[in-house]
This record gives structure tokens, C-alpha cells and sequence, in this order.
């Protein structure tokens, strides 16, 4: 059987020596929460069922496909370890939410968090030959301190809320790297003069080398002896090709550090806000989005291949939109690869629904993640802003506080003050560089009434002024539309539906030309591009067949927006 899954889980940064361990191992659900009082973590005990990895058990494609609530999962199987002088590590590209792993029956580590990648160095607990892999994960969507984003916390799929994940969703894979290594870099690419300033984290002492090309022409390099620590440098670059919307135009680069040798990339762009415009090098940008939630009926978080990560991005280009809001989850580090390949801007953000936004205490369970994803997706150039969280309605009638949000905006501009950043999309905002809305209006009438009074006025329509107030920042619809068409029984869409075709054409093209005409709205961000499940308002179905005909509405979302001119 062919490995799921099988191409290498970080192109942005990656070594030729690697293992995946995608595919069939032993699995037992644990609603328990027993297992380790059961010495299932045990070399030798025999798990009672198999599952296809990385594929969650509520997912067709696990082959387990039990979709009411699991409290903790168990996965084992046996790896023959190749010979290897250096350090080895195991790599989790997701797994949801708290998770332990044993390695020969030895503890070598644990991680909490559902949406980010994690490794744990397992060199020392190896031996010659067979090795088994345990890993349990426990996840209660229930739970308000657990971060669940669009996950249901009832027993059946309902509103925006849909089939749940647990445990392993990503690839896990084994990867051998030298005692003396890069551990990590950062890009800082600069338009203005055409270069580019790393950053490296090394371990060890050795001889450095970069070198980056482009398209195989060598275009610089640098090189240090007896590099060691934080390491910065700056490459003049010999010819400058812009990252640009539809034009990826990515520069390759080969780190040396001793034995260790790295293949990365990076894109030569730089964002930043001009007023109320957003711009990509230098050049105002209309940014015509649309709400990417990333399940897929057979693998619900996982894409059931790379191709459909691509597939996802060539359904949104096909209907006139340049990037998405990669929605209420953290995408896998493959969609971003193909994003910054194909010039197709995206918005991190975090799953962070199911927190009680009114205890000051989510902040616990959402930035330490948060932290470990604006970390680990630094350098994608598709990437254009964070959005760390969404739309922080009242918990059980408790005031949603403002000190948490404030806290998590400073943080990130912290950790990247390259990009700009939304506290909250929606509402309530605190503190951000963009105050954006969400307005579900379906008359186009009324709707551009709405946004007009910003160009004549300076006034944003807000549906929360006692909760938040807009002090001319600039802003965007970063949710509009949401029009339901072909509902099932058990289908819904935002407002009332249209009563035929042409009224659908009609709608949408009200609505968004109401935007694109603003000469003060930098973008918008249509609801959104798939149906998933019982939410039938996409442009595309769940199974990703086309609803509409994508020429008509690519010919109305292509249109020059005011503010480009």
C-alpha cells in the first residue's frame, strides 16, 4: 500500500534524510482516559485496532470513521532505525490536543496544542533494530480552556461548527540531522536595495556557507569560518525578482553548517500599510479574499492529498480571488509552500473558538501556540498579516475582556513587526492595525450604503459602537456575502436565498462591486470558498465541484478596485 501523504512535510526548510511514517499503525480509543494506568504505553502491548495515519478516526479515510466524541486516542508501531551518528528526531506535523510520547517504553516528551508542528529528540531512547513509537492524545472539545475552532462541542455537526478532530492529523516523520546543525533561520528581505538578511540559530561550531539562487542562476552567497550561536549576515542579491500576487518568483538557498546542509527558500517582498491602503512592495494592493475553513469530506482537517492542497488554491484563482483567510485554523505547512509558490496571498490565523473569551486565563491556552505558529511560519511571504483570533463573541452572557486581546496583539508585534496585525476579526477589537468588519447583509442596496459613508464621512458602519470604536485605521469586509444556493435539508446560508440564478449573479455582484468601488476599503472577504457540511453558502460544494459559473464571477472580482488606482 502506498504511503498517505508522502511528500516532505517542510519544503521551507529541509534535509534529504528524512523518514515518513504515515500509513497503517496500531490504534485504540481511550474514553478513559486509562490507558497509561493500563500500560498501554508498554513495549509489547498489542493496541486493539489499526488506523490510517495521518488521518483523524473521525475521517472516512482513517478507516475508523467515529465521529461522536473520543476522549484519548492511542497509536503504536515498530520503526528499524537505520545507522546514524548524529541526532534524531520525531516530527508531529499536528496532532489535537495534548499529547505524550514514548519511544521503547521510555517517556520523551509532551506538547499541548492541536494546530502546530512539534518535534521531540529521541536519539537517546533508540537502540539497533526495532524501535516501537507510542503516541496518545487525549482532547475534550468541551472544554472552554481548550481551543477547538470550528470543531462541534454537541454530539451532531451544526451552524458553522462541524465534525470534530482527534489526535494525529499531519504527517509524522523521522528526521536525522549531525550533532553540529542549523536549528533555525529567518528571512529578512529587502526590496529597497535587493537583499536579503538571515538569521541562523546554530548548534555547534563550524565552517557556514549560503548560497541562493534563482531559477539555478547563482545570484549570492557568504560564508564564515568557525560560525557558531545566533548568526546574522546580509546577501546583496545580483538580480531582484519581486514576490507578487500571481508571481511567486522564490529564491532557492542551500545552507552548509560542517555535515549539515539545508534547502530552503524565500520571497523578496515587503507589506505594510499606507493609510487606509495596504501595500506589497511599495504598490497598493486590493486584496480579494475568500474564507478558506480547509476540511475536505473524506479527511475533514487533512487534506487527503498534496494535490488537493493546490487544487484548493487553483478553485479560488479560478473564481477571481488572489489569497484566502486561512479560517479559524492553522493550515499545514504544504498549503503554504504552494501559496508562496504560486504568489496567492493568506492571513495566519489561530483556531481560538471555543475559549471563554470572558476568563483571563484563555490566554494560557492560546498564546503559547500562537507564539510556536507566528514562529514557525515567519518566513512565508504569502503570509501577509496575523489574525490570532475571531470574532470574540460573549461567553454564557460574561463580558469578552480586553486585556487578553491586547496582550496576544502586543506579543506578535513583538515577535514580527514586519506584518501588520488583526487582534480580532470582526469584533470586539482593543487593540490592531486594522479595524475590519463582518457584515452579512445580502441587500446590495443597503450594504453600500453601509461603506459609502466612509468615503464621504470617514465613518465605518459598526455593529458594536459600545464595544469598540474605529479610529480611521484601515480596513477591509474581512466577511461579506455567505449566500446560500442548492441547501439540502439540512443546509443553510446567510439571510434569505436567492430565488434563482440570475438573482444569485445579481447579489453577488452588487455586494462586491460595493467594495471593490470603496476608495477606502483595501480589500474584502467573501464566505466563503467550499461548503463544508451542513453550511452551504460556498462557490464551490464540499466535494469541490462548481456551483456557478466561475468566468461570470471571476469577471466581477477581477475588476481594478478604487483603491488601486
Amino acid at each position: 500500500m502506498q504511503i498517505p501523504r508522502p511528500e516532505h512535510p517542510r519544503p521551507q526548510f529541509m534535509r534529504e534524510d528524512w523518514m515518513n511514517l504515515n500509513g497503517t499503525w496500531q490504534f485504540e480509543m481511550d474514553n478513559g482516559c486509562s490507558g497509561e494506568a493500563r500500560s498501554l504505553s508498554a513495549v509489547g502491548v498489542p493496541l486493539s485496532d489499526s488506523i490510517l495515519v495521518p488521518f483523524c478516526p473521525e475521517s472516512k479515510l482513517s478507516g475508523i470513521e467515529h465521529t461522536d466524541f473520543i476522549g484519548g486516542v492511542w497509536y503504536k508501531r515498530s520503526v528499524n532505525m537505520p545507522v546514524h551518528s548524529g541526532r534524531v528526531r520525531l516530527h508531529f506535523g499536528a496532532v489535537d490536543y495534548r499529547t505524550k510520547v514514548f519511544v521503547n517504553g521510555i517517556s520523551v516528551g509532551e506538547h499541548v496544542g492541536g494546530y502546530v508542528s512539534f518535534y521531540f529528540d529521541i536519539t537517546d531512547t533508540l537502540v539497533e533494530g526495532e524501535n516501537e513509537i507510542v503516541v496518545y492524545a487525549e482532547d475534550d472539545t468541551r472544554d472552554p480552556m481548550i481551543p477547538s475552532g470550528k470543531q462541534s462541542s454537541r454530539y451532531e455537526s451544526y451552524g458553522c461548527f462541524y465534525t470534530r478532530t482527534t489526535g494525529i492529523w499531519q504527517t509524522v516523520w523521522l528526521e536525522f540531522l549531525p550533532e553540529t546543525h542549523i536549528e533555525r533561520v529567518e528571512y529578512y528581505p529587502n526590496i529597497t536595495d535587493g537583499s536579503v538578511t538571515v538569521k541562523a540559530e546554530l548548534c555547534g561550531t563550524a565552517d557556514f556557507s549560503c548560497k541562493v539562487s534563482y531559477q539555478g542562476k547563482p545570484m549570492g552567497c557568504h560564508e564564515a569560518k568557525n560560525a557558531v550561536g545566533v548568526f546574522t549576515f546580509t546577501i546583496p542579491l545580483a538580480e531582484a525578482h519581486l514576490w507578487e500576487v500571481g508571481n511567486g518568483r522564490l529564491y532557492d538557498v542551500t545552507f552548509t553548517f560542517g555535515e549539515d546542509v539545508v534547502s530552503s527558500y524565500f520571497g523578496l517582498r515587503e507589506v505594510r500599510l499606507d493609510g487606509y491602503r495596504f501595500l506589497i512592495n511599495g504598490k497598493s494592493v486590493f486584496q480579494r479574499l475568500v474564507l478558506d475553513q480547509g476540511f475536505y469530506p473524506d479527511g475533514i482537517y487533512t487534506a487527503p492529498s498534496d494535490a488537493d492542497l493546490v487544487r484548493d488554491i487553483e478553485l479560488s484563482l479560478a473564481v477571481g480571488f488572489n489569497g484566502a483567510r486561512l479560517h479559524e485554523k492553522v493550515f499545514e505547512e504544504r498549503f503554504l509552500y504552494h501559496a508562496d509558490r504560486l504568489g496567492y496571498l493568506v492571513w495566519g490565523e489561530y483556531p481560538d473558538w471555543g475559549l471563554d473569551h470572558s476568563n483571563l486565563e484563555n490566554v494560557y491556552a492560546l498564546l503559547p501556540e500562537w507564539t510556536e505558529e507566528v514562529h514557525r511560519d515567519f518566513n512565508h511571504p504569502a503570509i501577509v498579516g496575523w489574525c490570532p483570533r475571531n470574532e470574540t463573541w460573549d461567553y454564557h452572557g460574561r463580558p469578552q475582556l480586553g486585556h487578553g486581546i491586547e496582550l496576544v496583539y502586543d506579543v506578535t508585534k513583538a515577535m514580527d513587526p514586519t506584518r501588520p496585525c488583526i487582534d480580532t476579526s470582526g469584533n470586539y477589537h482593543v487593540k490592531t492595525d486594522i479595524f475590519c468588519v463582518h457584515d452579512y447583509d445580502q441587500n446590495p442596496v443597503t450594504f453600500k450604503e453601509h461603506y459609502d459613508k466612509l468615503m464621504t464621512h470617514g465613518e465605518l458602519y459598526n455593529q458594536y459602537p459600545n464595544r469598540q470604536t474605529y479610529h480611521g485605521e484601515a480596513t477591509f469586509l474581512s466577511e461579506y456575502g455567505g449566500i446560500a444556493w442548492n441547501l439540502d435539508e439540512s443546509g443553510w446560508g446567510y439571510g434569505e436565498g436567492p430565488k434563482s440564478l440570475e438573482e444569485f449573479y445579481d447579489r453577488f455582484k452588487g455586494l462586491t462591486d460595493a467594495l471593490i468601488d470603496n476608495n477606502r476599503m483595501f480589500g474584502l472577504c467573501y464566505t466563503q470558498l467550499t461548503d463544508v457540511e451542513q453550511e452551504q453558502n460556498g462557490l464551490y460544494t464540499y466535494d469541490r465541484r462548481p456551483k456557478f459559473d466561475t468566468e461570470r464571477l471571476a469577471a466581477v472580482m477581477r475588476r481594478k478596485a478604487a483603491i488601486e488606482e
